[in-house]
Formats: C-alpha cells, sequence, structure tokens
C-alpha cells in the first residue's frame, strides 16, 4: 500500500489541500489575506488558499518526521533573511500560523499531542493520508509513470 513517503511532496500536498477545503474545522482565520508567513519574507503569499496548504504541508511533516514541535515546523518554514550588506542568516517561520494550523488539525481529528514530543498524526489523519497517497499512486501510474517511481 502506497504512503506519503512513496510519493513526491508536491503532488501530495496539493491534492490533501484540497480535501482540507471541504472539513469544516479548517478554515483561514480573518488576518490570513495580510499576514507574511516570516520575518524572512517581502510580502503575502499570493495564492489565495495558502492557508490549506500550509495546513496539508504540516500534515505530512507531522505524518513523515512526527513526534514534532511547533519550534522544529517554524525552523522547517523559515528561510534566509536578508539583512542588507551584512551576511544573510536563517530565520525561523511564522509561529502564529503554525500553532492555529496545528489546533485546527487537531480539532478536525488528524493530529493529537503526544507527552513532551510534539504532535503525531492520529489513526484517523493517518488513514486519510495513505488513502490519498493510494489514489494519487494508481493516477501517477497511469498518467505519469516517471513520477510513480517514487
Amino acid at each position: 500500500m502506497p504512503t506519503p513517503y512513496d510519493l513526491p511532496a508536491s503532488v501530495l500536498i496539493e491534492r490533501l489541500a484540497t480535501h482540507l477545503k471541504e472539513v469544516d474545522e479548517i478554515t483561514p482565520p480573518a488576518w490570513t489575506p495580510f499576514a507574511r508567513t516570516g520575518v524572512h519574507t517581502q510580502r503575502p503569499p499570493t495564492n489565495p488558499d495558502w492557508w490549506f496548504v500550509r495546513c496539508a504541508s504540516i500534515l505530512r511533516k507531522i505524518y513523515v518526521k512526527g513526534p514534532i514541535g511547533i519550534e522544529k515546523l517554524r525552523q522547517e518554514y523559515g528561510g534566509r533573511l536578508d539583512r542588507g550588506a551584512k551576511p544573510e542568516h536563517a530565520s525561523k517561520g511564522s509561529g502564529a500560523i503554525v500553532r492555529n494550523a496545528i489546533h485546527q488539525l487537531q480539532k478536525a481529528g488528524l493530529v493529537k499531542p503526544q507527552r513532551n514530543e510534539g504532535r503525531v498524526v492520529t489513526s484517523e489523519g493517518r488513514q486519510l493520508l495513505d488513502r490519498i497517497s493510494t489514489e494519487l499512486k494508481k493516477e501517477l501510474e497511469k498518467t505519469q509513470p516517471e513520477l510513480a517511481k517514487y
């Protein structure tokens, strides 16, 4: 049975984001049109559905790297901070975005906290990711055999 390890991340996250749009518990907060994804970015994301893409990406990262906490996820979504003439430094991503996304995934029953270790995917979340992975693997084998090798 294919799992999220067997597919390209971009394809899986795109399909998972379209599924998360239908989940009632996952809704973008009111401030999302104006929010930057971290101090290293200049502008807000251009994709109007970026909240669902970020939630899908966080869910996949928790599946692959879990148990994982908010600080580690902030590092994952960070980038290089341009400091002008000075050398660039690493900077973390937005903690509010990660926290709110995780809270919404918890309300949806896809993620749960694990004692003093971070968050892990629940059995419902694992079933969802495995089901979507299986569907995508079958589609990729038919349309793009070179991507189905993963």
